[in-house]
Order: structure tokens, then C-alpha cells, then sequence
């Protein structure tokens, strides 16, 4: 009977929480049917359709992949989001891993530099970038003045100016991401291994970075995902040169009004993301499966 009586509680608790987390989840689920699921739907309905006749067709598609221009801008898309994200994992990790172990005092104002980035707007970074970089900017005026150059560099309106531009922008979440991946690493491992006579750069490159594997994934994820859904900074420094999938489904709603289309190249946007994300959560997951094979062999 005691054991019958202590059972019961248990059981119907496990009820009610079955019971109550349909409920709970229903506000979550509403936002996102509402807010997410129908607007794409709606957009990928409406790629199917003709932009003047509205008949259904596949001829946006077609339209996509036979138009050089649109391919074009895809794998410049692709090309700038992944050199984006390279650089904001190479850059941000040394500043991640001084805020994770440094306990002087300089860390509050190197955590605040990495973050005051993100108290002006995006449109007031890329102006400022701007006047660096164009052609009558801080550094060409800088290095004509001092007779190094004769004629201004190309720093703006290309793929340079863009990354620079984009980098500033994402740095401060990767350095986040990064940030809570090494803190999770057990200094206890890293003193152990220069006990042992490793060297500071044996013990971040064997220890930290391989421990800091989700961060890393997660750091490049953020970073490619942003990079590749910015508007504001490819307009301002690639100019009318260096056309984007965000600048370009901006040109086909306001100047053509072609919202077929224009749902085509934002479909293409969220494939390659969605592809990118699947990707590296895969890779992640390989990489645990292999260190939790190894953690065995060693035991």
C-alpha cells in the first residue's frame, strides 16, 4: 500500500505535465505559424507564380538558374558570407579566450570594447567605414599625402569593403559564442597539460581549440547566417558593383516590383542558410561522436 500510495503522486504529476505542455507550447507555436510558417508559405506560393499574369509557372526558377546575373549574385553571396565568417571566428577567438581566463582588470574594458560596437546602428558603422575606405577616405587620403601611393587603392565599392564592413558588424556575437564555449573547458586541463611540460600554444592548440569545437561551429553558423541576410552595409560599401542576394530582392520589390521573383532569390537565401546550418550542426555532431570515441580508447 505505501509503495502503491507513493507511486500515485508521481504518476499523476508525469499526467499533468503531459497534459500542460501542449498548453504551454501553444503561444510559442502560434508566434511562429503566424509570424513565420505563413509568410513563407505565402512566399513560396507566390514564386510559382507568373509576375504579370499571375498564372501558376516554373519560369521563375528557370529564370534564376538560366540568368547569369542571378547566379551571380548567389555565389557572391556565398563567397562573402563564408570569408565573413572565417574572419569573425580567426579574430574573435584570441579575445574570446582573454575574457574566459584573463582575471585582470583590463578584461571589463576589453569585454566592453568587443561590445561597443553594438551600441551604434548598422547604417552609422558602415558610413563610418565608408569614409575610411572610399577613394578620398582617411586611408587613401593618408597614404597620397605621405607619397606611398599615387592614385587611391580600390578599398571600397568591392569585396574587401564589404567583409571589413560586415566583420565589425558580427564580431561581437561571435566573440560571445566563443566566449561561453571556452568557459565551459575546465582550466583544470589546460594546467595539467603545462604540468606536464606542454607549451601555452601545445595546450590551446591540442586542448582548447578542439574542446571549443561547438563554439567555433556556432561562431561560424551566427556569422555566415548574418553576413548573408545583411542589407544595409553591401548596399552602402559594395555599391551598385557588388550586388548581393539582399540587395538584389530589394531591387526586384521597390524598382521592378517583381515579387515572384524576388521570392525565388529570398527562397535561394533561406536554402543556402538552412544548408550551411544542416552542414555544420552535422560536422559538430561528428566531431563529439569522435572525441567520446577516443575518450574511451583512452580509458
Amino acid at each position: 500500500m505505501t509503495t502503491l500510495t507513493a507511486t500515485a503522486p508521481a504518476v499523476s504529476g508525469r499526467l499533468a505535465v503531459r497534459t500542460s505542455a501542449p498548453m504551454l507550447l501553444a503561444p510559442s507555436f502560434l508566434l511562429l505559424l503566424i509570424f513565420f510558417a505563413l509568410p513563407m508559405g505565402m512566399m513560396i506560393g507566390m514564386s510559382f507564380l507568373d509576375s504579370r499574369t499571375l498564372t501558376p509557372t516554373f519560369g521563375n526558377y528557370e529564370r534564376f538558374f538560366l540568368d547569369g546575373l542571378s547566379l551571380a549574385g548567389f555565389l557572391r553571396t556565398a563567397v562573402m558570407s563564408s570569408v565573413v565568417a572565417v574572419a569573425v571566428t580567426l579574430l574573435g577567438y584570441p579575445v574570446a579566450y582573454f575574457l574566459a581566463r584573463s582575471q585582470s582588470r583590463w578584461r571589463t574594458v576589453v569585454f566592453a570594447l568587443a561590445l561597443a560596437p553594438e551600441l551604434a546602428g548598422v547604417v552609422l558603422r558602415t558610413y563610418g567605414w565608408l569614409i575610411i575606405l572610399e577613394d578620398r577616405g582617411f586611408i587613401n587620403d593618408a597614404l597620397i599625402h605621405l607619397g606611398i601611393i599615387s592614385t587611391p587603392l580600390p578599398l571600397s565599392k568591392n569585396l574587401f569593403a564589404v567583409v571589413v564592413g560586415l566583420t565589425h558588424v558580427v564580431l561581437p556575437f561571435g566573440i560571445l559564442s566563443l566566449m561561453t564555449s571556452i568557459q565551459g573547458i575546465d582550466v583544470n586541463l589546460e594546467r595539467a597539460a603545462q604540468m606536464l611540460g606542454a607549451s601555452r600554444a601545445a595546450v590551446i592548440r591540442h586542448i582548447v581549440v578542439p574542446l571549443s569545437v561547438p563554439g567555433i561551429v556556432s561562431s561560424l553558423l551566427i556569422s555566415f547566417t548574418m553576413a548573408a541576410s545583411a542589407y544595409a552595409t553591401p548596399a552602402l560599401l559594395g555599391g551598385a558593383r557588388f550586388k548581393v542576394l539582399a540587395t538584389m530582392i530589394s531591387e526586384q520589390v521597390l524598382f521592378y516590383v517583381d515579387w515572384p521573383f524576388s521570392s525565388v532569390m529570398a527562397i535561394a537565401l533561406l536554402a543556402m542558410m538552412l544548408v550551411v546550418s544542416i552542414i555544420g550542426i552535422r560536422w559538430e555532431s561528428r566531431l563529439k561522436v569522435k572525441k567520446s570515441s577516443w575518450a574511451g580508447e583512452v580509458r
